[in-house]
């Protein structure tokens, strides 16, 4: 076996040197593309504390129940924002017996929140779209055409090579397939 140093999945592992262990590597390090911005969490959460008072945990499940579940920040997220929120004077922190700090927010909160209120109209929207593709996709009609899709693609591409020509039929079909949901 042959070991890298530098190799990025430890040094215990052999280099990917075939073309399609390279792929899965570059595959894995790609990200998923982040939901929202900075500013538009901080408004979100400081319109669910105009609502009441919330610790932190409180605030990450009021956002995933307004997504019904397609969008959970996470902790990461939340609580660094609360911190800076806090910093701004936009929020007060309560520290309660248990360790946990309840979160209000402030007059001034309530006036920045006032002057992003098309920010606020426009996160709030995507939320609710993230809410609607959830109950859409859970159609078991559309379940099995998605899955009956993923599972003919991956079985072709699992075969080995593709011919270029080959390529173009699937990309091809793909590329119909797309715009006619898109015009549906």
């Amino acid at each position: 076996m042959v070991l890298m140093k530098n190799n990025p999945l430890g040094n215990d592992r052999p280099p990917a040197t075939s073309g399609k262990k390279a792929h899965c590597i570059t595959a894995k390090k790609h990200r998923r593309e982040r939901m929202f911005e900075t500013g538009d969490i901080r408004v979100l959460m400081l319109h669910f504390l105009q609502q009441r008072a919330a610790h932190g945990y409180e605030l990450i499940k009021a956002i995933e129940e307004l997504a019904k579940g397609e969008y959970t920040p996470s902790a990461s997220i939340i609580y660094p924002n609360l911190t800076f929120l806090e910093e701004q004077g936009l929020v007060t922190a309560k520290q309660e017996e248990a360790g946990k700090k309840q979160y209000s927010i402030t007059p001034e909160g309530t006036q920045s929140l006032a002057e992003q209120g098309d920010l606020l109209g426009s996160v709030t929207e995507k939320l609710h779209s993230l809410a609607i593709l959830s109950n859409n996709r859970s159609i078991p009609e559309m379940q099995r055409a998605i899955n009956n899709m993923r599972m003919a693609l991956n079985l072709r591409l699992a075969k080995g090579p593709i011919e270029q020509e080959t390529l173009y039929k699937i990309t091809d079909a793909l590329d119909r397939a797309t715009k006619e949901i898109e015009r549906s």
